[in-house]
C-alpha cells in the first residue's frame, strides 16, 4: 500500500469510499510504516500530526482527500511534521493504524466510520497517543479519541429542496454506496427536503432512491463499483428523474457519466454532490453540478490538530452543523444565473430557521450529542 503522498493524486483506479457510524467490524491484515513530511512555514516543531485513509484514498475527490488537505494545511500553517497512509482495503485499518502509532504520531486522524473499531482498538492500547476519528461517535467516549462528527441531515435538507425547485421533470433521485448511517443522514435530509418543498408549494415532486419512513432505497453495495453507480442513476434517468444526489464517494463519479452522457444526449440533468464542493473536487462534471452538501472536514482537522498541538486536547466531540458553518449547501458556481432569486432566498430562509431552531430536521443518523 502506498505510505506517503504529498497531494492529491490520480490513480488508474479508486477504491470506495467508506463512513459508518456504531461499531462492528472484524478488522486485520498487514500494513506498512509510513513515511514523514515536514512543514516550515510556521517554524521548527516536533509535533507530528498523521493520518489514515479509508479505501478512497486520498484522491477521491471527496470525503478522504477533504481531510487530508485538512492535515496538508495544518503542516504549512504550523509547521508540523506530518505522516500519512492509505488503505486500500478495510483489512489495511488496524495494521496502518499500528504504523503511525510506532512512528510516534502525537495525533492520528481516522477517516471514516469503517475505521471505529481500529481506532478504537489502538487508543485503548495507546492511552498515551491521542486520536480523532471523522464521522464515529462512540456509545462510551474515548479519553483520547475526539469524534468529528456532522449533522449532515441539515445541509442536505436544503439540497434536497433545491432539487424539487429545480427539476424540470418533477422527478429526482438519490443513492447511497452501503447502507450505513453516515450515508442515510444525507438521504434522509434530501428526503425532507423534497418532502418540504411540496408541502409549502403544494406539487409533487417525486423522489426515487430513498424512502425515510420504510429506510428503504437504492444502494451500489459498496464505494468502489463506478459501472453499478453509472447504472442506477441511467434507470433514474428513465424513470423521469433529472438531478441525482449520490452518496457514495467515488462512485458518485458513476452517477456524473451517465449524466453526462444524458446531456451529450441533449437532457437537461444536473448533478448533486456531497462532502465536498464537487465543483472543485470533481470538476469533470462540473457543467453538471447545481450544488453539492459539504461537510467542511479539512477546516475541522487543522483546527484540532492546532488544539492537541497547544496542549488543549479534548475527547469532547466537534459536530458539524449550518450553525457552526460545519456544514453547508455549496455555491451555485455555474448555475448561479439560473437559480431563481426566489429560490435562493427560500434557501436562506429554510437555513436560517434550521439555525434558530424554528425548523427541525431530524434523522435517526445525526449525532447524538
Amino acid at each position: 500500500m502506498k505510505t506517503s503522498l504529498r497531494a492529491p493524486f490520480k490513480r488508474g483506479s479508486l477504491a470506495g469510499l467508506a463512513t459508518i457510524s456504531a461499531s462492528a467490524l472484524l478488522l486485520s491484515a498487514c500494513g506498512a510504516a509510513p513515511e514523514a513530511g515536514s512543514g516550515s512555514s510556521a517554524g521548527a516543531t516536533d509535533y507530528t500530526g498523521c493520518i489514515v485513509s479509508d479505501s478512497g484514498g486520498f484522491d477521491d475527490q471527496s470525503f478522504n482527500q477533504s481531510s487530508y488537505e485538512g492535515l496538508k494545511k495544518a503542516e504549512t500553517d504550523l509547521g508540523i511534521k506530518v505522516n500519512q497512509v492509505e488503505s486500500k482495503t478495510n483489512n489495511d485499518f488496524d495494521p496502518n493504524l499500528r504504523a503511525m502509532v510506532s512512528a510516534g504520531c502525537d495525533l492520528t486522524v481516522t477517516v471514516g466510520y469503517l475505521l471505529g473499531d481500529a481506532t478504537k482498538a489502538q487508543a485503548t492500547a495507546n492511552p498515551d497517543s491521542h486520536f480523532a476519528i471523522i464521522d464515529f461517535g462512540y456509545e462510551t467516549p474515548i479519553s483520547n479519541v475526539k469524534p468529528i462528527i456532522y449533522d449532515t441531515a441539515q445541509a442536505a435538507f436544503m439540497a434536497g429542496y433545491l432539487a424539487a425547485g429545480s427539476t424540470k421533470t418533477g422527478t429526482v433521485a438519490t443513492f447511497g454506496g452501503i447502507k450505513i448511517p453516515t450515508v442515510t443522514i444525507f438521504m434522509d435530509g434530501y428526503a425532507d427536503g423534497v418532502k418540504y418543498y411540496n408541502e409549502q408549494k403544494g406539487k409533487d415532486v417525486k423522489l426515487l432512491g430513498w424512502n425515510k419512513e420504510a429506510k428503504d432505497g437504492s444502494f451500489t453495495g459498496d464505494f468502489e463499483k463506478q459501472d453499478v453507480g453509472k447504472q442506477l442513476t441511467q434507470n433514474f434517468l428513465d424513470s423521469g428523474a433529472d438531478i441525482v444526489m449520490p452518496v457514495a464517494g467515488p462512485v458518485g463519479k458513476g452517477a456524473g457519466a451517465a449524466l453526462k452522457e444524458a446531456k451529450a444526449a441533449g437532457k437537461d440533468v444536473k448533478l448533486i454532490w456531497v462532502d465536498s464542493d464537487g465543483y472543485l473536487t470533481a470538476p469533470d462534471y462540473k457543467d453538471i453540478m447545481l450544488s453539492s452538501v459539504m461537510k467542511e472536514m479539512g477546516d475541522a482537522v487543522e483546527t484540532v490538530v492546532k488544539e492537541d498541538k497547544d496542549g488543549k486536547f479534548s475527547n469532547t466531540p466537534y459536530v458539524g452543523t449550518l450553525a457552526n458553518e460545519g456544514v453547508k449547501l455549496a455555491p451555485f458556481h455555474d448555475f448561479e444565473s439560473q437559480v431563481p432569486a426566489e429560490l435562493k432566498a427560500e434557501l436562506d430562509q429554510i437555513s436560517k430557521d434550521i439555525v434558530d431552531g424554528k425548523l427541525k430536521v431530524v434523522s435517526e443518523s445525526s449525532p447524538k450529542v
